[in-house]
């Protein structure tokens, strides 16, 4: 650990919402802040709210009344276009920025700083979607230039992106990584890309959701229902498309799909654009995805599941992967079912098939059985908290929904979707965790900050490289080479460092030598 001299004095350079977090959290862990801004009222409000929210905490015990006010006392401000100015951070060991996103600004930021503070003092950057490089290249000293993203809230979101730029030297990355420890926060380390780790790794659960959603496979409730459900998310993709606002998640997709030269991994659904143009912007319009009235999410209702006790047909249960085959026979045994065992279907056995990376389409023909008579279930997850039935455009509607009331009874929740390769899950967890294998391709993380960000950053079960180890690299890889069977689009492309692991054996965490 550095000595805690190394970081006595902790400047701020902005006064919005992400720089008084953290000069809160800095004078929370006993060092001296100096919050600076141009604007003086935004100053003052700044500090009064600062000292607010340290008091609440005194106010419910988790710290003492002596402890907040000393925070409080060891926060400055400074007005930047009066005397002292920058000179005020002169005694900083380091000074982050957290000023509007725009280069122009943040260099004029940079260089005033570097006029004052020592040669040793690091210049950070709170930044999440500019270049730490474009940011330093203003420095005399970019060596000792970084970022640190912090995320909103920082007090509560114990998370920080340390990152370097091209020039930035290993004792400043080390610097921060020990400097964020001092204030409570976990760090995780990445190289200067877009997206950085956090914003990167999340290319894959919201846009995978609104490509399934283009295609009419499920709407957007269903979708949502499968990944909480289902999934084990907190939160559905739309859910949180209206949660952060579709104006800012539409900026970051664009600007991350343009950063990597339109890779089509990344490439935005179409269908955004004109619903943040409509103004459909999540919560904070009123109409997102989800209508709210007076706040309160309206979720429209599911489809009722027929009540079939007695279909008088028997089940005939694919054994192309026999695990997922012996899964949903056991599920099934329970729902008092007659099965058909025979090595190919009888004449009225439903057929039940259990797919991964593949439509109902794909399957029923490879496996040659009548697609009329064929649905497919998703059994990659636990099937006790939500199922997914996916039919094909041949399947009768009769034997679907004899399907859905065997599927159905007992209470289960049971969601129908058009052919789609992957389901709905498959294909959203497969992307997530291929995202995250390339991350570790491209060296930006290692598997154990990847994974720790996407967790902590993202509030996913777990991370992408633990999720994939969970399922299986070779099954993840199954899946993306049906998907990239179907589609023909390199969208779906495996990452290098999932088809050697799988190919292997290996973890995807392992790194060799």
């Amino acid at each position: 650990m550095m000595d805690q001299s190394d970081s006595k004095t902790f400047g701020v350079i902005g006064a919005g919402i992400m720089g008084c977090g953290i000069a809160q959290i800095a004078a929370q862990a006993g060092m001296q802040v100096v919050l600076g801004d141009l604007d003086g009222a935004a100053l003052e409000k700044a500090h009064a709210n600062i000292a607010k929210l340290i008091r609440r905490l005194a106010e419910k015990g988790r710290i003492s009344a002596a402890d907040a006010e000393a925070a409080i006392a060891r926060i400055s401000t400074v007005q930047l276009d009066k005397a002292p100015g920058y000179a005020a951070f002169a005694p900083c060991n380091v000074v982050v920025e957290a000023v509007v996103e725009r280069m122009d600004v943040k260099h004029s930021v940079l260089v005033s700083l570097e006029g004052e503070v020592s040669d040793d003092c690091i210049i950070a950057t709170n930044t999440s979607s500019l270049s730490v490089t474009e940011f330093a290249s203003a420095a005399r000293l970019p060596e000792r230039v970084a970022g640190y993203h912090f995320f909103n809230p920082v007090p509560l979101m114990k998370l920080v992106e340390v990152v370097a730029g091209v020039l930035t030297s290993p004792k400043t990355a080390d610097r921060l990584v020990d400097i964020a420890r001092d204030l409570g926060h976990m760090p995780v380390r990445a190289t200067d890309t877009p997206g950085f780790l956090v914003n990167h790794a999340g290319r894959a659960f919201g846009p995978e959701g609104l490509r399934i959603l283009t295609e009419g496979i499920a709407d957007h409730a269903d979708i949502d229902r499968v990944m909480t459900e289902a999934a084990g998310f907190r939160m559905g993709p739309f859910e949180l498309f209206d949660l952060i606002g579709l104006d800012i998640s539409h900026a970051v997709m664009e600007s991350i799909y343009h950063q990597y030269h339109e890779e089509p991994r990344y490439r935005p659904a179409a269908l955004v654009a004109p619903r943040r143009a409509a103004g459909l912007l999540g919560r904070k319009t009123g109409r997102g995805f989800y209508v709210y009235a007076d706040g309160v999410k309206q979720v429209p209702a599911e489809n009722p599941i027929p009540d079939l006790k007695d279909t008088g047909r028997p089940v005939w249960i694919s054994s192309r992967h026999a695990d997922l085959a012996a899964t949903l026979k056991e599920y099934l045994a329970t729902r008092g079912c007659e099965f058909d065992d025979a090595a190919t279907p009888g004449p009225n056995s439903l057929i039940f098939l259990t797919p991964l990376g593949e439509d109902t389409t794909t399957a029923a023909l490879a496996e040659g059985v009548d697609p009329k008579r064929a649905v497919a279930v998703d059994c990659l997850l636990p099937l006790e908290r939500r199922l997914t039935l996916m039919h094909s455009p041949a399947t009768d509607p009769d034997f679907l929904a004899s399907a859905c009331g065997i599927l159905g009874g007992h209470g289960t929740a049971v969601t129908t979707i058009a052919d789609s390769p992957g389901f709905i899950a498959q294909r959203v967890l497969a992307m997530i965790v291929n995202i995250g294998c390339d991350i570790a391709q491209q060296k930006i993380a290692t598997p154990g900050d990847i994974d720790l960000a996407v967790e902590r950053g993202l509030g996913y079960p777990e991370g992408p490289l633990k999720l994939g180890d969970r399922i299986g690299p070779a099954r993840i890889l199954e899946i993306l080479d049906g998907l990239y069977a179907f589609y023909r689009d390199p969208r779906y492309r495996p990452s290098p460092w999932l088809i050697r692991r799988a190919r292997l054996g290996l973890s995807l965490h392992h790194t060799g030598p």
